[in-house]
């Protein structure tokens, strides 16, 4: 055989055991690119008092353990951690504290997730609802329903009137710094059983009567953000019937929310690590990201 077709064929047979090596191990995967994800929002996105403490900005209470955190952590993805505790709708367009750029900041055309929990701070909602029906529940010995009887329908006014709109202008701000993003707003996870517990009342004072009224308040605000995070394209993230039984009035390692005293943290009625990644949890299965 002449010189010429012995390389010829000694090429086409190396070229077929590379073709039969390469049908049998597989095509070298390509790398999936990170995705690039912003997280937003208040203390329940930042996890203020879930150690380990985020050393890069201590006046944001933010944790390294946070839901963001735990999500970025199974995906891979790129994270820009914004959340600061406290933060209300307005911050996301303003500087919250000197030096805290408005949390908007973080977005551009380039994000491809938002992650956010927003609103429950907007005219101290949370906090008003939670101390106000705490210390009428010490005064009546737990019994009646004096916070409601005292604010009525206050806190749900208050969060049709202002926050609602908040809501809608603050997430519209987001899709236009970030209009190829996927949006994910989280709902808040249940604070108080549906019914009172009275074994709870020591961690969670709050009278018999005022438990469904601040489980009503919540539901409330949940149903505000989601109606916002549908009118402006946002994916709502729904804990209603997730986080039903691990209120803070439930045992540790039950319970995502921590109670107002005698809990685990120094940041009462906010999640643990526990409802964090649980938070997380949710998140990840609404989304689609394994």
């Amino acid at each position: 055989m002449p010189k010429s077709a012995l390389r010829h064929v000694m090429t086409a047979s190396l070229a077929a055991v590379g073709a039969l090596a390469l049908s049998l191990t597989g095509a070298p995967a390509q790398a999936a690119t990170p995705l690039d994800y912003a997280a937003l929002g208040d203390s329940y996105s930042a996890g203020s008092g879930v150690l380990p403490v985020d050393l890069t900005n201590l006046l944001c209470l933010r944790s390294t353990a946070n839901y963001p955190h735990v999500i970025a952590s199974r995906t891979g993805a790129r994270l820009k951690d914004v959340t600061c505790g406290a933060a209300q709708t307005k911050d996301f367009t303003r500087s919250q504290y000197p030096g805290v750029a408005p949390q908007v900041n973080a977005l551009d055309a380039g994000t491809d997730l938002v992650t956010l929990t927003i609103g429950g701070n907007d005219n101290g909602t949370f906090i008003n609802a939670v101390t106000a029906c705490a210390a009428a529940g010490v005064l009546s010995g737990g019994r009646g329903s004096p916070c409601k009887d005292s604010n009525g329908t206050s806190f749900d006014d208050e969060i049709d009137a202002s926050t609602y709109p908040a809501l809608k202008a603050a997430l519209g701000s987001v899709r236009a710094k970030a209009p190829n993003a996927r949006v994910a707003v989280l709902g808040y996870p249940w604070i108080t059983p549906a019914t009172a517990d009275p074994s709870c009342f020591v961690k969670l004072p709050i009278a018999s009567g005022d438990v469904p009224y601040l489980r009503g308040i919540q539901a409330h605000l949940n149903a505000v953000v989601r109606r916002a995070a549908e009118e402006t394209g946002s994916v709502y993230v729904d804990f209603s019937r997730v986080s039903d039984g691990h209120d803070a009035c439930k045992p540790v390692g039950t319970r995502w929310i921590e109670p107002l005293v005698f809990g685990n943290s120094v940041i009462p009625v906010h999640p643990n690590a526990l409802g964090e990644r649980r938070m997380a949890d949710q998140a990840m299965n609404v989304l689609g990201l394994g």
